[in-house]
C-alpha cells in the first residue's frame, strides 16, 4: 500500500464514519438517546410541512399533547408534535423524516410493554403479549389507528398518557428497554461498516507510520 493510497483510504474511512458512527452508538448504547419536552400543546407551533397531517389526526379524535426532541449522539435534534386520542390511550408523534415525508409513529404502552405502528418502513417486531412493532409504509392515518387499536389488547392493560413529561418518560422507557432490540436490530449494518472503516484507519495509519520511519 503506497502512502498516497494509505491517506486515500483514511479519507474515505472518515466519509464512512461519519455517516455509520452514530448507527453504532445506537446499537451499543440506546439509552443514549436524549429525550427533552420541548412545548406544552397550547404553546406548540406545529411547522407548515406537518399541518395536514395533525390536522387529519385531529379529525380521528386526538388533540396536540405537545412537542418533545429526540438527539442521538454525533446527529441533529429532532423534533416531533405529539398528539393523543380522547378516547383511547393512544399518542401519535409526528415528524418530517429522513424522506422529507411525514412520519407518523403510534405509541401505547401498558406494563408489560409497547405497541408500535408507524406509517413507513420500520422492522417488524414480535413478543407474545410483550411488544409488537411494525410499519405499513404510506398507510392513511385512519388506517393507521385501526390496525394499531386492533393490536393494543395484546399487551394487556394500557396505560394512559395525558401530560408532556409523561410521554417523555414514556419515549426515554422504550429507548432504554423495550425498544432496545428493535435499535440494535435496526442499527447492526451500521456497526458493521463502522468496525470496517475503523478497522481500514488503522491498517493505514500503520502504513504510513511503517514509511515515515524508513527515512
Amino acid at each position: 500500500m503506497s502512502p498516497e493510497l494509505a491517506a486515500v483510504i483514511i479519507v474515505l474511512a472518515a466519509i464512512g464514519l461519519r455517516f455509520q458512527a452514530w448507527r453504532a452508538v445506537m446499537f451499543l448504547k440506546p439509552s443514549s438517546v436524549r429525550v427533552e419536552p420541548e412545548t406544552p400543546g397550547d404553546a406548540t407551533q406545529i411547522p407548515g410541512e406537518l399541518e395536514d397531517a395533525v390536522g387529519e389526526f385531529k379529525k380521528l379524535g386526538f388533540t396536540v399533547l405537545g412537542a418533545h426532541s429526540e438527539k442521538a449522539l454525533l446527529t441533529r435534534e429532532r423534533m416531533y408534535v405529539d398528539l393523543i386520542h380522547a378516547e383511547h390511550p393512544v399518542v401519535a408523534s409526528i415528524t418530517v423524516g429522513p424522506d422529507e415525508q411525514d412520519h407518523v409513529t403510534l405509541f401505547t404502552e401498558s406494563e408489560q410493554g409497547f405497541v408500535v405502528t408507524a406509517n413507513y418502513r420500520r422492522p417488524a417486531r414480535e413478543v407474545a403479549g410483550a411488544y409488537l412493532s411494525g410499519g405499513l409504509d404510506g398507510a392513511s392515518p385512519e388506517r393507521l389507528l385501526k390496525v394499531h387499536l386492533r393490536r393494543v389488547p395484546e399487551i394487556g392493560p394500557s396505560k394512559r398518557v395525558d401530560t408532556l413529561d409523561s410521554r417523555v418518560e414514556s419515549a426515554r422507557r422504550w429507548f432504554s428497554r423495550s425498544g432496545k432490540p428493535e435499535l440494535r436490530q435496526q442499527h447492526a449494518v451500521g456497526l458493521l461498516w463502522t468496525l470496517f472503516a475503523l478497522g481500514m484507519v488503522g491498517a493505514a495509519l500503520w502504513r504510513l507510520i511503517n514509511w515515515a520511519q524508513s527515512f
